[in-house]
């Protein structure tokens, strides 16, 4: 039947009618409801549930102030099923400004989730002073340590502490943040500038090597992209190649 047969013409616009009718009156009683002081979640169960899984997933987050530094802002967040997030304005290059922050997603290896985990437990969730309040030790920024899941949450900001757990988190998460600029940075080398992506990939080897590398899982797509790129120089595909062996992909 032709599209623009006259026969259905009213049916069609009858139901055209009902669907603007009651696409206009779910938006009235939204209206009303938040008038009312009502929340989606009473209106629309789904948004309740969705909420109460994300607020309840098990999370270990690190927030790093430090003025000067590149970046000077950051933030990585852990979850318990292996997932993460990370933002930061970190500059590209030496004479950009420092970025917009936006969110990156990531998947963290088993291992380094575990770890994560484990010393957030060892150091009684941050509840409680972690810093060591000593005046005479450099500021090297202030952190943030946040544990959240659905029944406890703790959060404790500190320059240094003496904690052991609290010192190997530390650790752990700037490492983390390390691998995740370089991740930053080779997406953008590898869209607008692929002649500076084997400076980069060198720079992270030798790092790896001195210990001063986190998950390199963290940054396995960007890396199979450019592994997977012929416009790429052959020497830069082929140290992607190595770090991604390296990440077990």
């Amino acid at each position: 039947m032709h599209l623009f047969d006259r026969s259905c013409t009213r049916p069609e616009r009858h139901i055209r009618k009902n669907k603007r009718e009651v696409f206009f009156g779910i938006i009235l009683c939204m209206r009303a409801a938040l008038r009312l002081g009502l929340s989606l979640g009473l209106l629309f169960p789904a948004f309740a549930i969705f909420a109460a899984d994300q607020s309840g997933s098990p999370s270990v987050s690190f927030i790093l102030d430090f003025p000067n530094s590149n970046p000077s802002h950051y933030e990585i967040t852990i979850f318990k099923d292996d997932t993460g997030s990370y933002s930061s304005n970190g500059q590209l290059s030496r004479d950009a400004q420092p970025a917009e922050p936006q969110t990156y997603k990531f998947t963290v290896s088993d291992q380094v989730r575990q770890q994560v985990f484990e010393l957030a437990k060892r150091a009684h969730y941050f509840n409680g002073k972690i810093d060591s309040g000593r005046s005479n030790i450099a500021n090297t920024g202030a952190k943030t340590l946040t544990y959240k899941d659905g029944e406890k949450a703790g959060s404790a900001t500190y320059n240094y502490s003496p904690s052991a757990p609290v010192q190997e988190l530390t650790s752990v998460f700037q490492n983390l943040s390390t691998t995740l600029e370089f991740g930053r940075r080779l997406t953008f080398f590898h869209k607008y500038q692929k002649l500076a992506l084997d400076d980069e990939l060198k720079n992270m080897e030798e790092l790896r090597r001195n210990g001063s590398l986190g998950d390199i899982r963290t940054i396995a797509p960007v890396l199979n992209d450019i592994a997977n790129d012929h416009s790429v120089m052959n020497v830069s595909r082929a140290r992607a190649m190595r770090l991604l062996a390296l990440a077990g992909k």
